[in-house]
């Protein structure tokens, strides 16, 4: 379990309370903060705090910073709320009658805030709401703020806190990771007065986490199995088991850190790789095929429990997908089906990489782009190096370069203590994908261009450059010659991207759609499933303005609704939605942004408001879909 530097022996918790006080006074007397006095890392953040430039006797904050748009942030992030409020509500049951329960999410912006409400109303806090940031820098040293920025549980205790508006409280809080293990959440208890038994509270937050990660393992990998394993098998069902999300392929998709613990190996070792290389040739389908099984490993015995086995899940093709069974060069042919042409430029961007050429991927989003992008890596002798993939147009502007090149420990305020890798320094050896790079600010393309010319990158707050080596590969669905004309993207960095060009074709362009389809069943792993004769009209006559994304939803879809033993899928595995939707005629009339809105809307429809399914079966990010309507809707 994480530990917090936070044990102070209750006979001086008084005098320790007192010395912060003093420190508060002299900072305000002379604007000094006296060393070796606060905790260490109550130090590290009440400085960062000057250092944003916050006057600790501010009370002007309250009621600012808040959300404009509190309906648009709870959708945005309706994945977390979901998974995270069985646990809101049995931690005001336990603890809520004199405490806050408090979600924030990644920036730090209250989601959610409980407890009981005669409770509430004593407090004055009224800028503890959904919708309200209280990152450090706006905040100071606070829980929800600190603990994204140290990425580690914390405990403020009242005075410690920077603001002394809030020097009467204390809180409590862990961070909350996702799948992937990139923090993505807070959770935050908060009283008024001392904290009692921190260590209690700590070990109950810490449990609520660890169950809050566990659901969303389940939110992101419906369609995929989920594995649960420990030495010990009452551990199992506990919120304390390693778990691996394994795709239908075999091929392991995430691991959580308790898996990464028990089997003494990094996240990056583990995810990308067939899960017979951990589990043994054929065991991943005898453990699916028991409520509890046990498996002598490398590192001793380990009980295993099946979580969820999708339907459709063909365990024959999971547990045999290894990384001889298949030739990576038959893999990508593969994805090229029976288009003859779309296979020579597959092979020339194959060769191209070989000879240290960059790949430059268009087409219409949704086309599979970063599908492409994988199968030339893993056809490349860089296959067993890091495969880095940056949706340029995803990462917000002010965070671009700090994401790109890393940055050194204190380069920035607001920076995580110890600094971070940039995404290029992590595709070293291996393979850089720029997604969407059409939509880089012109900033940073000046930036990537010295990157791609000198092979060089140095981090932020470093003087020292670092050489890198990378195979390059871009994409976009935009003009980037029409781009280049217009001069928001720099001529020369496109004709340094632009070696083997690529171009995609759309969905509806494709002569062969019903072998592509099969294809498709075949790596959704039900390759013996078929398409009735009307499921297949339907499908081969309408216009897939998603592309291939939303044609992989719309099979999704039916292969979760279809009863072991059959095989075709007709219209009646359909939703109702997803069928109105699909009988609408394909080739669509109307203006182009009369038939964009209708399509954001359906799909919204189609997917009960969820945002993410919504982008998803559209082919576009959930940032784009809103930005869309925005547009449509002024």
């Amino acid at each position: 379990m994480e530990q917090v530097k936070t044990q102070v022996p209750i006979s001086i918790a008084h005098d320790l309370q007192q010395r912060v006080r003093e420190v508060r006074k002299k900072l305000i007397a002379d604007g000094q903060l006296p060393l070796g006095v606060l905790r260490e890392e109550i130090d590290a953040s009440w400085r960062r705090s000057i250092s944003y430039g916050l006057n600790c006797i501010d009370k002007e904050s309250v009621g600012l910073h808040r959300s404009q748009d509190l309906e648009l942030l709870l959708a945005t992030n309706r994945l977390l709320i979901d998974a995270a409020t069985p646990e809101l509500e049995y931690l005001v049951r336990q603890m809520g009658k004199g405490s806050l329960i408090v979600l924030g999410n990644a920036d730090a912006t209250v989601l959610a805030v409980d407890g009981h409400h005669e409770y509430l109303k004593t407090l004055d806090l009224p800028d503890m709401q959904p919708g309200a940031c209280w990152s450090e820098a706006l905040r100071g040293t606070n829980a929800l703020g600190t603990t994204l920025v140290d990425a580690r549980a914390t405990l403020i205790n009242r005075d410690e806190h920077y603001l002394d508006r809030l020097s009467r409280f204390s809180c409590t809080a862990v961070p909350i990771k996702d799948p992937q293990g990139k923090v993505i959440g807070v959770l935050d208890l908060t009283r008024d007065g001392p904290m009692v038994q921190p260590q209690d509270i700590l070990a109950t937050l810490m449990l609520a986490a660890r169950n809050i990660e566990s659901r969303l393992f389940g939110a992101y990998y419906t369609q995929d199995i989920l594995l649960a394993f420990h030495s010990r098998q009452q551990y199992l069902g506990s919120a304390w088991h390693g778990l691996l999300a394994i795709g239908l392929n075999g091929e392991i998709l995430a691991a959580n850190e308790e898996a990464c613990d028990l089997l003494q190996l990094t996240r990056d070792t583990l995810v990308g790789r067939p899960s017979s290389d951990f589990l043994g040739s054929g065991s991943l389908s005898r453990l699916l095929r028991n409520e509890v099984s046990t498996l002598q490993t490398t590192r001793g015995e380990l009980f295993f429990k099946p979580l969820q086995t999708p339907r459709c899940a063909n365990l024959s093709v999971a547990t045999s997908a290894t990384r001889t069974s298949v030739s990576k060069q038959q893999s990508l042919n593969g994805l090229a089906g029976e288009d003859g042409r779309l296979a020579r430029s597959l092979r020339m961007a194959q060769q191209g990489l070989a000879n240290h050429l960059p790949v430059l991927l268009l087409g219409e989003t949704g086309t599979g782009k970063e599908v492409i992008a994988r199968a030339l890596h893993q056809a490349s002798a860089r296959a067993e190096k890091p495969f880095i993939a940056i949706n340029c147009a995803a990462i917000p502007e002010g965070l671009i370069e700090s994401e790109l090149f890393g940055y050194r420990d204190g380069a920035f305020t607001g920076s995580r203590k110890g600094g971070a890798i940039g995404r290029l320094m992590q595709a070293h050896g291996g393979t850089l994908f720029l997604d969407e790079i059409g939509d880089m600010p012109l900033s940073m393309q000046a930036r990537l261009l010295r990157v791609l010319q000198e092979r060089k990158v140095a981090p932020l707050g470093a003087a020292e450059e670092q050489d890198i080596d990378v195979a390059v590969i871009c994409a976009t669905h935009r003009d980037l010659k029409r781009l280049v004309q217009e001069k928001s993207f720099r001529e020369d960095l496109y004709y340094r991207i632009n070696g083997i060009n690529l171009r995609l074709p759309a969905l509806r362009e494709r002569d062969a759609l019903p072998a592509f389809i099969d294809g498709l069943l075949q790596r959704l792993g039900a390759e013996d499933i078929s398409l009735d004769k009307e499921l297949g009209e339907l499908l081969f006559g309408y216009d897939w303005p998603g592309n291939i994304r939303q044609l992989e939803m719309v099979l999704r879809v039916a292969l979760a609704m279809c009863e072991k033993g059959e095989k075709f899928l007709g219209v009646h595995h359909l939703t109702d939605s997803l069928l109105d939707e699909l009988m609408t005629n394909g080739r669509r009339t109307g203006s182009i942004r009369e038939n964009e809105l209708e399509l954001i809307r359906s799909s919204l429809e189609c997917h009960q408001g969820n945002v993410s399914a919504a982008a998803d079966a559209l082919g576009i990010s959930r940032a784009t879909l809103y930005r869309k309507l925005k547009q449509l809707q002024s």
